[in-house]
């Protein structure tokens, strides 16, 4: 009978563990490609983060930039998250890039590095440009256990990116 008993419990614990790593190992997976502009250039400042279903921050993705006096011109991340948490500001900050296309993978765990709940949330980039222009997108997603790609449309600060999730 204890032998039942245990090899109850190690199949038991084999499951957990698979369960426990699948949920664990969603992804994230952006390309983002910034506009090839004309005329005077600078790099822009992009951030990319993710909100929950009350539209609170829940993850910082990317913050390129330059100079901290010029945070506040990325205005809706900042009034979300920027000035409430320079820690975070710092830990994430890497300098502005020039056109082309990036290819970035995350784990999909918030700020503190928790795994996300299953449930609905925003993908949100901001990508702003001194002497130029100012673009925001917006993508709702969910997490549920499902591999999902989605098509983000061009702006004149964008090419067409592709944010997908892998689990």
């Amino acid at each position: 009978m204890r032998r039942e008993n245990d090899k109850k419990w190690l199949f038991l614990l084999v499951v957990q563990f698979f369960v426990v790593s699948k949920a664990q190992s969603s992804e994230i997976e952006l390309s983002i490609n910034l506009a090839k502009q004309t005329g005077e250039y600078h790099n822009p400042y992009v951030a990319v983060w993710i909100e929950n279903d009350e539209g609170k921050s829940v993850r910082t993705l990317v913050l390129w930039r330059e100079g901290a006096k010029w945070l506040k011109d990325i205005r809706t991340w900042w009034r979300k998250v920027g000035r409430r948490d320079s820690a975070l500001v710092d830990a994430i900050t890497s300098a502005t890039r020039p056109a082309g296309d990036y290819r970035l993978n995350f784990k999909a765990s918030d700020d503190q590095g928790k795994r996300l709940e299953n449930g609905n949330y925003t993908l949100k980039i901001e990508v702003v440009r001194e002497n130029g222009g100012r673009a925001i997108i917006k993508k709702k997603f969910s997490l549920n256990g499902l591999a999902q790609t989605y098509t983000l449309k061009a702006t004149p600060e964008t090419n067409i990116a592709t944010f997908s999730i892998k689990e």
